[in-house]
């Protein structure tokens, strides 16, 4: 087993940009699941509420970049099912699907806020509605 470092604060956009991140354990909001997305990190889903479930779904299910950790009967999720999640996304045998997947959401991602990408192109149209709505 490796070493880790336990700190106060942190950028997490750095931390999560880092080549030696192997997976990110995340409570699944929304800006954690498409920071973690928009770099190819693989997660470990561990939603609380509101939106977090919706998203866990879409990491596990949809997207196929993670898994979601289980609760057991008293609503707990052991260590021993965090450590199953880890070393499912990890060494397990989804493992390979979940990086390449991570890895196609990363190039997706890259592509889209690139000059004419997606979300290039939506947030210009938001930009020329507003302007026409005020008379500019």
């Amino acid at each position: 087993m490796g070493f880790g470092k336990i700190v106060k604060w942190c950028n997490q956009l750095e931390v999560l940009a880092h080549q030696s991140v192997g997976c990110f354990m995340t409570h699944c909001g929304w800006n954690s699941t498409l920071e973690a997305a928009s770099l190819g990190v693989p997660m470990v889903a561990l939603p609380q509420w509101s939106d977090q479930p919706t998203n866990a779904k879409f990491i596990e299910s949809v997207w196929r970049v993670g898994v979601r950790a289980k609760r057991d009967e008293k609503m707990i999720v052991t260590r021993e099912e965090i450590e199953r999640c880890v070393r499912e996304v990890m060494v397990g045998e989804k493992s390979d699907e979940i990086r390449i997947n991570a890895s196609k959401m990363r190039e997706q991602a890259k592509r889209a806020v690139c000059n004419g990408g997606s979300s290039d192109i939506a947030i210009n149209n938001f930009v020329v509605s507003v302007d026409e709505r005020e008379g500019n």
